[in-house]
Order: structure tokens, then C-alpha cells, then sequence
């Protein structure tokens, strides 16, 4: 409704003049009704320019009387119309301005009305009835005074036919930006009950593509899709929400209020990203939420409200990432995740007073980040006072009718929390069964869908406890129901499901049940994930350390379960899968494509490009991800370990693509897949292969044969400690040195040990299977056995894994022919004994090209190994603690060349390697015993079929002594028609026979010797 340009004393006098005319007319004359409509105008616009809230009721009251007011024949119902929304007009301003739920009442029902009468033949346009409807159903969602969902609903429909205009100026504009300001306002992500309509969101989106330069518009749809993703988690709401936050927080248009919400849209889009991070366990959405919170603290003014609530979020985001990975941030982000602990009796205080007053809806602000903040401190209380206190205080805020849901939700975590505390302190049962009640009430709330694995596995850990003290039957069918829903919840991150899923196998084994296995399937399913779940092979190790217990036993327990059951072959393939994960992992990355190529090059070669990729990422040397380091931060507030995690779950997503296209393709079925019995007996081809399982549960011997079944042998009770007290006994042994007479003593006892525990049975049953004397045999030990020393019982060799073996066989160009040798040496003083193994090794029937000294660079080493078919190093090895891809040989002039240089070449003609160095067969100190990260098995990853290497340190003169009987056997005439590699086991056999012989030689000088492969 339009204001004549009229000045206010134009409008009095109208309006005097009116008052004149109708104060001698009675209601039935028939101008009454035009005359008191004119004053009723007239009063409409002086209230427009004067405020005066009399003129505006009195202008009501006689647009109301109009109405009454019996009118002549001639007037139209057009006439009526006017009037009434002429009358509504006024009702919807005194609404605005006064708040008068019932004005706003009579608006909506006029409206309406108004909405089913012909309005073009009233000159009214239906565009503004319908955008005065918007706003009146805006105001009683304001007012609460109706079903604010239908009203919003409402709302959203009429916009949606506002929105099929081919012209959206004026009055459609203003109706589309009361809804969106409806949307911000009216939805919170602090009240889970109040979430954006499907309705509304579909009605802004169609408003964002027709009007996209209003950014009001903009950013009520992206808020809703941020709503709508907080229930949900759809990833096209996330995404989508995403993309429009970044372009306003980077568009540029004119006005103030742009850049208002440009910095709303920075603060909300690091929001949403902190809430996928957080809901979520993948690693690349953590570092999106780093990244965004570094960028909008650089952008906001230290004195924003906001600034200390972002700094603490990105502590904890910087807190999860170092706890994932063992990489932090910067110091000043450390420093901001330290929360000082709050005097609870103080806040339940204020909760209490709170109650009494009730002058505002719910918390909201800051009074919301304080009881938050308090709540999420509890994990740090162990002071029982403390304990006390909180309780106290949690139960107060959870009896405030004004505490809201989200804030129910983590009130009740926090009295699980501490419940069960008190009861561990106590062992009073009271405390434990309220535990469980708000444990139970906790699972069940919609705040915790995203937190089923960490809220269901204290669940369980409570009604185990109770279990134990009580013997309820319910307690454990309780847990029995509990377990699945942990161990699925999609939500948390694959290194947690696999630690949680571990867990859930061993109680179920415990207790005998029957699901036992697949839970063992599942189990180890999420082992290789969960291994891959961090960057680089150095993340990998350390993560694998952290987690051993999982790793290490999950395997041998599950093989110790199948053989009990009776499923040796399937025992024997978990044992297979569950060794050697690392170079495992490394060798998938190496698949051959060549059948590949043949049915389908594109798909081939795209798989190879994304395994290079892959590959080279993972051997990197991963950044500190340090955010006080400039340089490794870019402008998107990215680190490189950032970009390192988003590139590498990338090319993994890709790679798992095209796997599943692959295994699509006619007899690709089986494409990578966990290899199957008759696969891995094929590595006993030319002798068994001996395998032993180390479990707490059962431990067992198997004998692996190539044409027949394999043998069971079952040990005695006192297996699994005798074998830990052995390699306990070796290792004191080994702190006080290798040249001390306790350390002789001792090797020599453990040897006698190993032989009754293993060496015997076994011996005896081989030939109980009519295995000829002096046969081939390969070990390939678990657990303590690693660090075991097998000697000459029989021809031997060690093997990682059986698929190492049947790798190391499989043929290669070389054949019969005469290989050459890459002599690599670094003599000095500190290896006196070293020219002569030179001479040795130059003295063999073969072509021998020497690298000595400062000629054997690391990269000179690397690009000779490539043209060479035997290698032998003499020179100093080393290993670091904890570290084992930074074990090393000793170079010219301090230079490495390290395992990790090893790893990354391929070595298509390599053969056999001669490692006459020290510690090349030794793990590292604080390194896992099946993972064979050694410098041995780092030559046999790149191509070495057969290597010799050291299981401790050696003294220099045994190398020569060794290597002359070793290459004379070697290349002895005898061993024709046997590839020269394959001669290896037996040449090493054979040699330290011989140095046993020598005057002096000591137990742990030869024994020190050990051949891995083929």
C-alpha cells in the first residue's frame, strides 16, 4: 500500500476535514461508508510519518467499521476487497511494530481470504498479498504463537509459487528474504530438535539459482543445507553448503552488509568442516578443518567473541591429528587445547539460580561454550572431590528445564563418565548401574548418531564389569547386542573400529560363542585399512607400534581359534595374511598388469600410474606438519602433511575404483585377492615350509607340504612361556654384550631350548612324513620366534611370508647363465678384514665390478644393482631405535644408503645379495618381530630372490673366512643345472660348517648367518 506524497499538515487537515463530514451522518447514509474509508486512510498515512500509535489503531478501527457498515447497491465487491486489504495492511503494520500475536491472527486469516477473490479487477497485484502472507506467517513464528513448522512450511510454498514468476523485483524478492531470514534466525545447531524443511531448503535453492547475488539468500540455503547435514550427514548437503560459503567469503559486492556476511560465511564453513572432522574418523577431512580454522584466524580481529571458541577447536583438531599420527602443530595451537579445570560448585550455583530467574528461552552464547567447556573437562578429573563436585553439578544442569539438547546429551555422557569413575574408586555397585542407566539413555539420544563406537564400547566395558562381579546372563546378551553396533558405526575412524573390533573376537572366543569367526573376519578385514589409514610407511611403522598388541596378536589368536576348530588351511592363510603387512602393502602397489595389458591397456596403465603415485607417497619423508612453519603452510592454511593426506586418500579412493572395474573384467575375479591354501602350499615346491604359531590361546607347529595335507603338531601346555622365556633370556643376554661369556652361555642354552621346543618335533615328524634327510626346508616363524636363532638342524631358510617365497621363484630372464657381481666395499681401519673379503669376492668365476670408498655413493650403488645380478656389500651396517627404515649401510665420508633408498628401487635382474655387514637380518629395538623391517628383507622387496644376511653384529674377519667357502660352492661345477641363486641356501650351509671348524670360533660368530628366500 503506497503513501500519497502529502505533507503531515495536509494530512490533518484531510483528516479534520473527514471528521467534519461524518460527524453529522448517521451509519445508514450511504456515504458514510467512502467517507470513514478516506479517513481511515488518511490516519494510515499520518501514522506513517508521525509514529503516533493512536492513528494507527484508530485507523483499524475504521477500516473494521467500513466493513460493517451496510453498503450501497452500486458499490462493487471490489470496493470490499480494497478495504480489506486495506484493513489488513494495517493489521500486518501494527504487527511488526507492536508484536500483537492477535493482529497477526486476523492478518494471516484476511490474507487468506484475500488470496481466493479475482484481485486483478481490485487493482491489487496477488504477488503482494501473497508477500504480505510471508511476512505475517513470519511474524508468528517470531510470536511462537502457532505451529511454527507449519507456519515455516507454509512459507516455503508460497515463495515456491512466488518463484514461478518470470519477475521476482519487488514484492517476491521481499517475500523470498523473509524466508531466508526465518531460516537463519528460526534454525539453531545448538537445539537438535529444529531442523530446516526439505520444503524450505528445495524453495531457497531455486531462489539462489534465480536471484544469486542476494547473498541473504545465499546463506539461509547454505545455513540449511549446514542444518540439514548436522542430522543427516549427507554428503551432497555438505558439499553443496560448502561451495556456496566459499563464494561468499570470496565474492566482493558493494555494501557493509556483504562483508558482514562474508565473514559469517569463512566462520560458518570452518564450522561445518570442524563438524565432519569431528563425526567422522577420515584423516583428510581433519585436515580440511585445520586448514579452514588457520585461514579464518587469520582473517578475524583478535577482539571477534568468536576468536577463543575457533582457537580451541583447532587445538583439538591439531590434539586428534597428533594422536592419529604422531604430527602436531604449531606451539601457540598446543598450547590453546590446555583447559583450566572450572570450580564446578560455582557453575551449578549459577544453573540453580538460572532455573529461578528463566527470563530467556534457552542457553544460548558464551553461558553455552562455558558449561560445554566444563563437561568436556571431566576426562581429566581423578581428584575424588573433584568427582564429587561434577556430579553434583552435571545432575543440577540436567534437571534445568532450560538445558538444551545438545547439552542433555553431553551432561549425560559426562555422569557416565564420572559415575563410573567413582565406582572404579569405590567398588560401591551403585555408582556402576547409574553408569549404565545414562550410558543406556546416552545411546539412544540423537546427538550421540555419530558416536555410537566410543558410546556403546563403554557400555560394554560397564555391563562387563558387572558381568564379572554378578554373573548376569542379561548383562552379557546385552553386550552380545551392544558389539555390532560399535563395531559398524561408520562414523568413527578404521584404526578405532579395527583396535574395538580386536576386542569384540577375543571376548567372543573367551566365551566360546559361536559368531567367534566372523568377527575374526571382520577383524582382520580392517587390519590392512587400518594400516593404510595413515600416509607414509614411517606413520605406518609408528602406528603399528602404537597398536601391536592388536596387530601382533589378532593373527596368531584367529589362526589358534581355526585350528581348534579344525580349519587348518584357513588357519595357515590368516597366519600368511597377518605377516608382514608393510611389505605386504608395498608389494600390492607392484602388481604386475601384464595380463592386464592384454584385455584392457587403458585400465592397466592407469592402475600402474596410480600405484606409482601411491607408492612414491608413501615412501616420502612426511613433514612435522608444524604450522609455525611458514613455509610448509600455504595461503589455504594447508600444511604439506595436509596435502600429503588429501593426495594420498585420493589416489586411494581411485585406486579401490578401479580394482572394482578390474575384477569386473572376465577372470580378473580374483584380482588381488587374499591369496587361498592352494596358492601358498605352492611355496613349499621344493621343500616344506614351517610355520609356528605363537598364541596365548593355543600355540602350534605347522608343516606345510606341496602334494598332500598339512601336518599338525601340537604342543605341550608350556609352550607359549617356555618360547617368551627363550627369547627373554637371549635378549639380557645380548644388553651385556656379544663378546661377553654370559651372552655364549646363554645362546648356547636358548639354542639347546629351541631345538626341544621346535627343533626336534619337528625333525622327528618330518621324517615320520618321509621327508628325506638333508631336504630343503623354510622356516617362517611368528611372534618371539622372530628374534629366534634356527640353525643347522636341517637345509635351511627363513622367509618372511609365503608369498615372499612364491615371489621369489617366480622366473626371470637370468636362468643358468653365469650372474655378474656388484662388489660394494668401504674398508678402513675399523674394518681391517674388509680388503681381504674384497679379494675374495674378485677372486669368484664371474665378472665383478667393484664400488670402493668415495665411488660407492648412494647413488652410484642404486644405479649399479640395476646392471648386476649379485651384490655383496662389506662395510658397516646400523640400525636406530624404533626406527627401522633409517637402518643403513655405511658409506663413504658418512653418506647412507638406508633402507628406505633400498625400498624404493626395483631390481628386475637381481638375484642374490651377500650383506656382509652388521644387524642386516636384526630388527630394530621397539619394532614389530612379524613385520621383518630389516635391511635383508628390504633387498628382497626390490628384487633379491635369495639374500644372506646378519642377525646381530659381526666381526669382519668372518666375512672373508665365510665368503671364500660360500662362493666356492656357489659356483662350484656340481651345482650345474641349478639356477646360481638357488645354490645360495645350501652354499651358506656348507660355509659355515667350515667356520665352525675354525680355531676360536665362538657360538654367536656363527650362528649369526641366516638366508631369506628361495
Amino acid at each position: 500500500m503506497s503513501t500519497p506524497e502529502l505533507s503531515l499538515s495536509q494530512i490533518d487537515d484531510d483528516i479534520s476535514r473527514f471528521k467534519s463530514i461524518l460527524l453529522p451522518l448517521p451509519r445508514s447514509h450511504p456515504l458514510r461508508p467512502s467517507f470513514l474509508h478516506s479517513l481511515a486512510q488518511a490516519q494510515l498515512c499520518r501514522y506513517t510519518l508521525s509514529d503516533q500509535k493512536e492513528d494507527l489503531d484508530n485507523s483499524i478501527l475504521h477500516f473494521t467499521e467500513v466493513l460493517l457498515l451496510p453498503h450501497p447497491l452500486t458499490e462493487s465487491d471490489d470496493d470490499i476487497v480494497r478495504i480489506l486489504f486495506h484493513l489488513t495492511f494495517a493489521l500486518l503494520r501494527r504487527s511488526v511494530e507492536f508484536k500483537q500475536s492477535e493482529d497477526v491472527t486476523y492478518s494471516i486469516e484476511y490474507l487468506h481470504y484475500l488470496r481466493d477473490q479475482p484481485l486483478e479487477t481490485s487493482g491489487i497485484p496477488h504477488q503482494q498479498v501473497t508477500s504480505f502472507l510471508v511476512e505475517a506467517l513470519a511474524l508468528q513464528v517470531e510470536l511462537k504463537s502457532s505451529n511454527v513448522i507449519k507456519s515455516i512450511e507454509e512459507m516455503a510454498i508460497l515463495c515456491h509459487e512466488l518463484l514461478t514468476l518470470d519477475n521476482l523485483t519487488g514484492f517476491p524478492t521481499r517475500a523470498i528474504i523473509t524466508l531466508a531470514r526465518v531460516a537463519i534466525e528460526e534454525f539453531s545447531l545448538l537445539n537438535i530438535g529444529k531442523r530446516p524443511l526439505g520444503q524450505v531448503i528445495e524453495c531457497l535453492r531455486e531462489a539462489h539459482t534465480r536471484l544469486p547475488d542476494l547473498q541473504r539468500v545465499s546463506f539461509a540455503l547454505a545455513w540449511s543445507l549446514v542444518l540439514r547435514f548436522d542430522a543427516t550427514f549427507s554428503t551432497d548437503d555438505y558439499e553443496e553448503a560448502t561451495i556456496i560459503l566459499d563464494s561468499i567469503a570470496t565474492s566482493d559486492p558493494p555494501g557493509d552488509s556483504s562483508e558482514s556476511y562474508k565473514t559469517s560465511a569463512s566462520k560458518l564453513v570452518t564450522l561445518i568442516a570442524y563438524g565432519r572432522a569431528t563425526s567422522y574418523g577420515n584423516p583428510e577431512y581433519l585436515e580440511e578443518s585445520i586448514s579452514r580454522f588457520r585461514a579464518l584466524l587469520g582473517i578475524i580481529p583478535l577482539s571477534d567473541p568468536l576468536r577463543p571458541h575457533f582457537a580451541r577447536s583447532l587445538a583439538n583438531c591439531v590434539k586428534m591429528r597428533s594422536e592419529l599420527f604422531g604430527v602436531g602443530g604449531g606451539l601457540e595451537e598446543e598450547r590453546s587445547s590446555t583447559l583450566a579445570l572450572p570450580s564446578f560448585q560455582h557453575l551449578a550455583a549459577s544453573v540453580a539460580k538460572w532455573n529461578v530467574d528463566q527470563s530467556q528461552p534457552s542457553m544460548q552464547g558464551e553461558e553455552f561454550d562455558q558449561h560445554l567447556n566444563a563437561l568436556r573437562s571431566v576426562n581429566h578429573l581423578y581428584d575424588m572431590a573433584d568427582v564429587e563436585e561434577a556430579i553434583k553439578y552435571c545432575r543440577t544442569l540436567l534437571a534445568s528445564p532450560l538445558t538444551i539438547n545438545f547439552l542433555k546429551y553431553a551432561t549425560s555422557w559426562s555422569l557416565t563418565i564420572l559415575l563410573r569413575r567413582r565406582f572404579e574408586c569405590t567398588n560401591k555397585l551403585e555408582y556402576l548401574d547409574e553408569s549404565i542407566i545414562f550410558n543406556r539413555d546416552v545411546l539412544k539420544m540423537p546427538s550421540a548418531k555419530n558416536r555410537h563406537l566410543p558410546i556403546a564400547s563403554k557400555l560394554i566395558t560397564s555391563l562387563s564389569s558387572r558381568l564379572v562381579l554378578l554373573g548376569r546372563i542379561d548383562d552379557f546378551v546385552e553386550m552380545l547386542q551392544l558389539f555390532p553396533i560399535a563395531a559398524n558405526d561408520r562414523h568413527a575412524s578404521v584404526p578405532d573400529r579395527f583396535q574395538f573390533s580386536c576386542f569384540w573376537a577375543e571376548v567372543m572366543q573367551r566365551f566360546g560363542h559361536p559368531s567367534a569367526s566372523s568377527v575374526y573376519d571382520n577383524s582382520m578385514s580392517l587390519m590392512q585399512d587400518s594400516l593404510t589409514f595413515a600416509p607414509t610407511l614411517h606413520i605406518q611403522h609408528s602406528r603399528l607400534v602404537s597398536m601391536r598388541n592388536n596387530y601382533e596378536k589378532l593373527p596368531l589368536d584367529y589362526a589358534s581359534y581355526q585350528i581348534q576348530t579344525g580349519r587348518l588351511r584357513k588357519a595357515i592363510e590368516t597366519l600368511d595374511r597377518g605377516r608382514a603387512l608393510i611389505w605386504s602393502e608395498m608389494r600390492g602397489l607392484r602388481t604386475s598388469i601384464h595380463k592386464l595389458l592384454q584385455v584392457d591397456s587403458s585400465l592397466a596403465n592407469r592402475f600402474a600410474s596410480v600405484n606409482q603415485e601411491l607408492e612414491s607417497l608413501t615412501l616420502s619423508v612426511s613433514s612435522s606438519g608444524n604450522a609455525d612453519d611458514a613455509a610448509a603452510q600455504g595461503p589455504d592454511g594447508m600444511d604439506t602433511f595436509g596435502h600429503l593426506v588429501i593426495k594420498q586418500r585420493k589416489l586411494l579412493e581411485e585406486r579401490d575404483q578401479l580394482i572394482l572395474q578390474i575384477k569386473a573384467l572376465p577372470s580378473f575375479e580374483d584380482f588381488l585377492k587374499v591369496p587361498h591354501f592352494d596358492t601358498l602350499r605352492s611355496a613349499a615346491s621344493q621343500g616344506p615350509v614351517i610355520t609356528i604359531n605363537h598364541s596365548r590361546w593355543r600355540s602350534d607347529i605347522i608343516i606345510i607340504l606341496h602334494d598332500s595335507s598339512p601336518s599338525l603338531i601340537t604342543t605341550p601346555d608350556d609352550f607359549y612361556e617356555r618360547a617368551k622365556g627363550l627369547r627373554d633370556k637371549l635378549v639380557a643376554a645380548r644388553d651385556e654384550g656379544l663378546d661377553s661369556k654370559n651372552y655364549d652361555d646363554a645362546l648356547s642354552s636358548v639354542l639347546e631350548g629351541l631345538y626341544d621346543l621346535v627343533g626336534q618335533p619337528v625333525i622327528e615328524r618330518l621324517h615320520a612324513l618321509n621327508i628325506p634327510d638333508r631336504s630343503r626346508i623354510w622356516w617362517c616363524p611368528t611372534s618371539v620366534f622372530c628374534s629366534l636363532p634356527f640353525t643347522q638342524w636341517v637345509q635351511f631358510h627363513q622367509t618372511t611370508a609365503s608369498n615372499t617365497l612364491i615371489d621369489s621363484r617366480k622366473s626371470g630372464s637370468q636362468g643358468l647363465k653365469k650372474p655378474s657381481v656388484l662388489l660394494m666395499a668401504q674398508p678402513d681401519e675399523t674394518l681391517p678384514g674388509a680388503w681381504e673379503e674384497m679379494e675374495v669376492v674378485q677372486a669368484v668365476n664371474a665378472k665383478v665390478t667393484t664400488l670402493i670408498g668415495e665411488m660407492a655413493t648412494p647413488t652410484a650403488v642404486l644405479e649399479a644393482l640395476q646392471d648386476h645380478e649379485f651384490a655383496h656389500f662389506v662395510c658397516h651396517g646400523t640400525l636406530e631405535t624404533g626406527k627401522p627404515f633409517d637402518a643403513s649401510f655405511e658409506l663413504y665420508g658418512g653418506e647412507r644408503l638406508t633402507l628406505l633408498d633400498i625400498v624404493r628401487s626395483q631390481l628386475p635382474a637381481a638375484e642374490f645379495a651377500f650383506l656382509s655387514a652388521c644387524h642386516t637380518a636384526e630388527l630394530t629395538d621397539e619394532s614389530m618381530s612379524d613385520e621383518a623391517l630389516h635391511l635383508a628383507a628390504a633387498m628382497q622387496y626390490c628384487g633379491f630372490r635369495s639374500v644372506v644376511g646378519t642377525m646381530w653384529a659381526m666381526l669382519d674377519e668372518d666375512g672373508r673366512d665365510l665368503s671364500k667357502h660360500f662362493y666356492k660352492s656357489v659356483f662350484s661345477r656340481r651345482e650345474g643345472g641349478v639356477p646360481y641363486y638357488e645354490r645360495s641356501a645350501k652354499a651358506l650351509r656348507d660355509a659355515v660348517k667350515k667356520l665352525r671348524r675354525k680355531r676360536g670360533m665362538t657360538l654367536e660368530r656363527w650362528v649369526n648367518f641366516v638366508h631369506y628366500g628361495a
